[in-house]
């Protein structure tokens, strides 16, 4: 047989068997979607998935007002037959985790932190009505107190977050909600609250703002005792406005950067 016959032969095949592959994933797809089959996640007790990630680019506010990604496209489908982008970003952009060494001289780097500790009970405390009147509220003892006497006590490894209806302000200047000095005003954890859930057997405290600390705090108090514990923390979470006060688990996609500060994570709230 001629090599040309023999090319053809061998393409008609691959594309046969795509066809059949093809066929079959979408046949699979079909029988669990009518079927109502789950994830493994899923069949271990939870219902559904939200993504708590906010889509990021260089539009996406940050804490210092600069954008926190940049885009150098090096090919392109028409001219290369592929896409291909060079990004640089700021580690602390967009849904990211804050690992122990932001905060601290010899912490946990991000790639440190237990994986184990990644996938948690999550815990929401919700100031979303306070926060709409007073943008510097904080989460405080007596809000996480209140939460264990409805909720019962914090869950060992648990990410206690903060609610405060901020995602919502995510794609406008309300987000960082800065005033004519400068001086931002948003909510956070009060340093109290921090020093409490240390006590408790929490991995790990979240907020959907910009800083674990509320806007107009100049010494990160709450950062500087919560980071060098060796415990992460979450800024700018989405999504949970869809999510119970208790009984839902989180799953942080957290970077493995090598002696990385933290960086952007996907993150899943299991209901």
């Amino acid at each position: 047989m001629c090599d040309i016959c023999v090319m053809t032969a061998v393409k008609e095949q691959m594309l046969s068997r795509r066809g059949f592959f093809t066929a079959g994933a979408a046949a699979t797809a079909a029988v669990a979607l009518s079927s109502g089959a789950t994830t493994p996640a899923m069949a271990a007790g939870h219902g559904g998935v939200v993504d708590m990630t906010h889509m990021m680019d260089e539009t996406f506010p940050t804490y210092f007002g600069e954008p926190g990604i940049s885009y150098e496209a090096t090919a392109n489908f028409a001219e290369n037959g592929f896409n291909l982008n060079v990004l640089t970003v700021m580690e602390h952009t967009g849904t990211h985790i804050d690992a122990p060494l932001h905060f601290s001289a010899d912490g946990l780097s991000v790639d440190e932190i237990p994986v184990e500790s990644l996938v948690c009970p999550l815990c929401v405390v919700d100031i979303a009505a306070r926060a709409a009147d007073d943008p510097d509220t904080q989460v405080t003892p007596d809000d996480l107190s209140a939460w264990i006497a409805a909720n019962g006590e914090i869950p060992d490894g648990a990410c206690v977050a903060m609610y405060s209806g901020w995602a919502a302000k995510a794609r406008s200047d309300g987000f960082r909600n800065a005033d004519d000095e400068g001086v931002m005003h948003f909510p956070g954890f009060h340093i109290e609250a921090a020093q409490m859930l240390l006590e408790t057997g929490a991995g790990a405290i979240a907020v959907d703002t910009l800083s674990l600390d509320h806007g107009p705090s100049a010494d990160f108090a709450t950062h500087y005792a919560w980071l060098p514990a060796n415990r992460y923390g979450i800024e700018c979470i989405a999504g949970l406005d869809q999510m119970p006060a208790a009984g839902a688990s989180l799953v942080v996609g957290a970077p493995k950067t090598g002696r990385g500060t933290g960086g952007p994570a996907r993150i899943f709230g299991m209901v």
